[in-house]
């Protein structure tokens, strides 16, 4: 009889007495009386397979090559288990070795390993189980997107990875040029010839696929773009990376009002979906990394959010009484020790606060009849603060070329983005989510490099 080629996970699932082949890399191996146990993981899920060699049945000289790193297909037969935390165990027929493991040089032996020694071997990390669960559940979080917004008749768009138009006005993009950086053309009055380059004007790697969806927001009605942006900020901070992935959603017809409500019907959605499908995942981050996890995501998942305007938050702030390290002023930007606080403590769960004062948001926010504030809206979790930014875009062809102004815009790049508001404009509106935000948020890792398979930060683009 043909044994079945399965996973470790379809393996649990199976009917004890299957004869089935196992493969994957050797977590442990332990020898005992006339008995060999040898963990076997492939990354479908966190348990490992116990396979069981009794004496005599391998040669030794295969035997000698099983040590943890090695790779491996196990034959057999699977059988119910004696041993505690297990149903099933493999009873080893055949072994054939792929590849081998020397126990003297391989980093990552059956012990304890910090996360800042992982990163240090981040093409071995992700054998270990923190790195095994962060990026089952990363899967898992990205499948859930997509379905919400499937499921509620969401067009997906690929928005441009090179770009010529700055979405947040900051000037913070990394450069796409094919020009001789030593010697640059020049244009007669010196300057750098930008016509002599692959484009024909700068160009840079997006900050957000946000202006491009609005054009097909204002065709299709309800969009949502998911894919790599990038930051030029020299910040090399636990929560900062240079290249980090966005889900924007983008609502035609859509008020403030309605985003708010499509903004925690997603997170509510995406963490009840994390909940049921990675549970042994979450229960190892709940163990380990942060006593809190599953306490916090149940409680969000049947929590109505909170709501709050700036104004009122920055009221709640300075009657606090607490002693703050960005003292709180209206007109500040609110810092994470602040959103922290409004939502662990004044609220005691999500909060979503909104008209911030315009002087300190993007240009494409829409402004409020006061004058002074913006349809702005950020979600703020426990232990997190902001996850989600998002705003009503402004809609009015003369206060965004307005606005584009007082922000020191030249108002030619977004000639199209005016264009939008003079043919059939509509009020609009839609949100971010930094997929690694959200990430660090599931998992309770405090270290953003610890949730993307490869980190690009200052000084660091290894792979």
């Amino acid at each position: 009889m043909t044994a079945n080629f399965l996973s470790v996970k379809a393996a649990f699932s199976a009917p004890v007495g299957s004869e089935l082949t196992l493969r994957g890399w050797v977590r442990s191996r332990r020898d005992s009386k006339g008995v060999t146990f040898i963990e076997l993981n492939d990354g479908s899920r966190f348990k490992s397979m116990q396979l069981v060699v009794d004496a005599g049945t391998i040669p030794d000289e295969t035997l000698k090559q099983i040590t943890t790193g090695s790779s491996l297909a196990a034959t057999g037969t699977l059988v119910e288990s004696p041993a505690k935390g297990q149903a099933v165990e493999l009873k080893v027929a055949t072994i054939h070795i792929y590849g081998g493991a020397d126990p003297q040089t391989y980093p990552l032996q059956k012990k304890g390993h910090t996360l800042e020694f992982l990163r240090e071997i981040s093409h071995l990390r992700v054998r270990s189980n923190t790195f095994g669960a962060a990026f089952r559940l990363r899967n898992a979080l990205t499948h859930a997107i997509h379905m919400f917004f499937q499921e509620r008749e969401f067009i997906y768009v690929h928005t441009p990875i090179v770009t010529t138009s700055d979405c947040e006005g900051a000037g913070q993009m990394f450069a796409v040029s094919t020009l001789n950086m030593h010697q640059p053309p020049r244009t007669d009055d010196g300057k750098i010839d930008w016509q002599k380059d692959f484009f024909g004007k700068p160009a840079f790697l997006t900050v957000s696929g946000q202006l491009e969806g609005e054009i097909f927001a204002l065709a299709f009605s309800k969009v949502y773009t998911f894919g790599p942006t990038f930051r030029a900020e020299n910040s090399n901070t636990p929560r900062h990376l240079a290249e980090f992935w966005m889900v924007e959603p983008e609502m035609a017809f859509y008020e403030i009002e309605d985003n708010m409500r499509l903004a925690e019907d997603f997170l509510k959605y995406t963490i009840r979906y994390v909940l049921e499908h990675c549970r042994e995942d979450l229960e190892f981050f709940n163990q380990f990394i942060e006593k809190s996890v599953l306490a916090t995501l149940e409680h969000v998942a049947q929590s109505d959010f909170g709501h709050i305007t700036y104004t009122d938050a920055v009221s709640e702030l300075q009657k606090s009484g607490k002693t703050w390290e960005f003292p709180v002023t209206w007109g500040c930007d609110l810092q994470t020790e602040h959103e922290r606080f409004l939502s662990e403590e004044i609220f005691k769960k999500p909060v979503i606060v909104t008209d911030y004062p315009k002087d300190i948001k993007a240009f494409y926010m829409r402004v409020n009849d006061d004058g002074k504030t913006v349809r702005a809206m950020d979600v703020l979790v426990p232990r997190v603060g902001e996850i989600i930014g998002g705003s009503q875009r402004e809609e009015r062809h003369d206060v965004l070329t307005q606005r584009l102004h007082d922000s020191g815009l030249d108002e030619k790049p977004y000639w199209w983005y005016l264009d939008l508001r003079r043919y059939g404009s509509v009020p609009h509106a839609g949100f971010g989510l930094g997929l690694e935000r959200m990430m660090m948020y599931l998992t309770g890792l405090k270290n953003i490099r610890d949730v993307i398979p490869f980190p690009r930060t200052p000084g660091n683009a290894e792979f």
